[in-house]
Parts: C-alpha cells; structure tokens; sequence
C-alpha cells in the first residue's frame, strides 16, 4: 500500500485535485482517501449548487482568478461528461436606496474582473426575468448558472482512477495521525496505514486539524458557520425562474439569502448564516464538546462576535423562525407566504477565522515540507474546484519535481 501521492479529503477539492494529477501524471500510483463512506458528504454536497460567475471578489486574488478559470473549466467539464447543469444566469438586485452604491461597487467589480455579458438593469428588466421581483434596479449575470456538485465529484474522481490501474480510492478511511519518515509518510487511519511519498490535503471542515498533524504550526482555526435552507412549495415554485440574489451587505461575510433553482428542479431559498457548535452537524441543535471547546477557546471567534453582534443575533432567530425567514425573502418577492415555504436541508461552511475574527481570508493553500495544504477554501470553492486542482498540480511539479 506505497503510493507516490496520498490526497487526503474526497470533496470537490480534492476530487478535482485527484483528477488533474492523475491526468498530469498517468505514471504516478496516487491514493484519495475519504473518511465518510460516500464523496462530497459535507461542503460539497451540502452547498447551493450554483456555478459562481466570479462577480463580488477582489481582482487579482486567488478567489477571484480561480473562479473566473474554474468556471469556465468546470461548464466545459459537464458538457463533456454529462454532469446535470444549466447556466441560466441570475440577477442580483436592490430593494433599498442605500443598496445601490454597494450595487455600482459589485458591478465595478465585475467588470474589472471581465465577467461576461454582465450588465445594470432596471426595476422593469428585472422583471422580464424574475417576474415575481419587486426591486428598484440590479445586475444580470448571465454565466452563472447551477450544476449537481456531487456528480462533478464522483465523475472527477472515476475519470483518475480510470486512468492509472494501481491508483486507489478509500472510503470509509479517518485519517487519525502522521508520520514522516525520510522518504515515505505513513498516513494512519482507522481501518489500515498507508504510505506515499508526497500528501496533499484537501480537509475542508478538518483543514486545521490534518494540518496539525502534519506538523504544520497553524496559528488560526477553522470555525463552523451552519446554513439552513427553506423550499418553496409546488404551488410557490413558478414565482422564481433561475437565481436571485440580494446585494450583499458589505459589512458581513455572507452573501445573504438568495433563491436558487436546483438541477432537480427545487426551489432552494437561503442560507442563514449562524455559528454552529459541530462542525459537521447538520440539525439545528447538533452540538459537539470538541468542536465547541476548539471554537470558544479560540480568540477569533469572539471578536467575530463581537464584530457582528446584531447581525448574528438576527441570524440566530431567523434560523429558529419560519416568519422572520419568510420576512427576508419576502423584501425580494413580497407575494410569498408561510404557505409558500417548508423547511429544507442546510449545510456548513468551513472558515479558516484569522485571530482578528476576519473571515475576508482569499484561498489559502500552502507547501509544508512533503506536503501542500488547502488550509482555507470557502466559496467560491466548488466553482473554482478544477483551477484549485490544477494550482496544486503547478505546486506540485514545482516542490515535488512532477513533470
């Protein structure tokens, strides 16, 4: 059980990650080891499935190139393996005075960043695609669109191994330690070891975690934020047609919640954003000691507090209220009612909080000795999933001495 490679973590990261190394490298034995017994199990398959246009982050970061490639990557990539996707564009709109210069900085922004096709549209084209939208103007994004992440994963993940026989996937597989050795590092899990001469950990929730195991000296902690969602009913699903979007409030590090037409035809309206006390609980009351103890200890997270009192509050009796969630959709289709929403699933989001409570970070992916680590991927991650995975295989060639 020696490999060359060892990618610990079955997200899309590391799915995309496993692919473009593979393919890059179709001599080299590499091992994916996931320890849930199925791939995209907790971000991945969780999140909204929407293909992000690359529109609100900063020119010139990681985020923002990553996504843009990642994009364009990942549309050709279903188109090629039959992975459920439509890009159907979205709008994002203001429904306040006081929205529009955040409105005028976005759309800079994506101009800047060369987002196609983008353009400013009025309260009434607004209307010609969202018909059921009352705002005073927006933004038509017309490259976003949405995408089954799950099956872009496992078909990422089926193409690598189809392309080298001795390569491996593990599920099933918690990777409990590591140990370096001069030239292989055995990597310990709960049903066996494995050895391989580079690792590259793609960890998401337990990016910090595997990092410190690795030996890496990590001064920040990856914090849990849960994110729940309502769906509309069939009798409510003709009042959105693809994406709506709010305009983000730039003094909180969420997008805000929007609508989202899934590839299954659902009607997804959220998520909230609420500090959740198990990184991978999914329920509105999921509690873990080690994950709380982890969190609360960590000067980061209180200064996040801190920092966003009130809007935390908000989003806590929102997550615990049905009328207060409908209240928030309603400022964008004011004809919805209780009637028109249940209950849906909800996900969390991994981020890797700097001790100064800020969650701004831009990707973060760093070489450790035999080792890279994708320390920090928030959203726009899935999107950006096969650029992310073709950075890593540049890094690798430059600290492993791949071709």
């Amino acid at each position: 059980m020696t490999f060359d490679i060892a990618i610990v973590g079955g997200g899309i990261v590391g799915a995309a990650t496993f692919y473009k190394l593979q393919k890059r490298n179709p001599e080299k034995k590499i091992i994916l080891i996931e320890k849930m017994d199925k791939l995209a199990d907790h971000q991945t398959g969780h999140n909204s499935g929407v293909i992000h246009s690359g529109l609100y982050y900063k020119p010139g970061s990681l985020k923002a190139k990553n996504c843009i490639q990642g994009r364009h990557e990942l549309v050709a990539f279903a188109k090629e393996y039959g992975v459920d996707h439509d890009v159907c564009g979205k709008v994002v709109v203001a429904t306040d005075q006081k929205e529009l210069p955040y409105l005028d900085k976005i759309f800079d922004t994506g101009l800047e960043n060369k987002i196609e096709g983008i353009e400013k549209i009025s309260a009434e084209q607004v209307k010609e695609h969202e018909p059921y939208v009352e705002s005073i103007g927006g933004i038509w994004v017309p490259c976003t669109g949405i995408i089954d992440f799950r099956g872009a994963t496992a078909k990422m993940a089926e193409l690598a191994l189809a392309a080298q026989s001795e390569s491996q996937m593990k599920l099933g597989h918690e990777v409990l330690d590591i140990e370096r050795g001069e030239e292989y590092s055995t990597i310990k899990t709960n049903k066996g070891d494995f050895k391989a001469k580079y690792l590259v950990f793609c960890g998401g929730l337990q990016a910090d975690r595997l990092a410190k195991k690795d030996g890496v000296g990590l001064k920040e902690k990856v914090v849990g934020f849960r994110g729940d969602y309502y769906e509309l009913t069939d009798q409510a699903k003709h009042k959105v047609k693809n994406l709506i979007y709010p305009v983000p409030n730039p003094d909180f590090p969420f997008l805000g919640v929007h609508f989202t037409r899934m590839t299954d035809g659902e009607i997804e309206c959220g998520p909230n954003a609420v500090f959740t006390f198990k990184r991978e609980g999914y329920g509105k009351t999921d509690f873990s000691l080690k994950d709380t103890v982890d969190a609360l200890t960590y000067g980061g997270t209180w200064k996040l507090f801190f920092n966003n009192m009130s809007f935390g509050i908000n989003e806590y009796r929102r997550a615990f209220s049905k009328r207060l969630f409908l209240k928030t959709l309603q400022r964008m289709i004011p004809s919805l009612t209780m009637d028109d929403i249940h209950p849906g699933r909800s996900g969390v989001r991994a981020l890797l909080l700097s001790r100064d409570g800020d969650t701004r970070d831009d990707f973060r992916i760093e070489y450790h000795g035999r080792s890279i680590h994708v320390l920090n991927a928030p959203s726009p991650a899935a999107t950006a999933s096969l650029a992310i995975g073709g950075y890593i295989a540049d890094e690798a060639e430059k600290h492993f001495g791949l071709k």
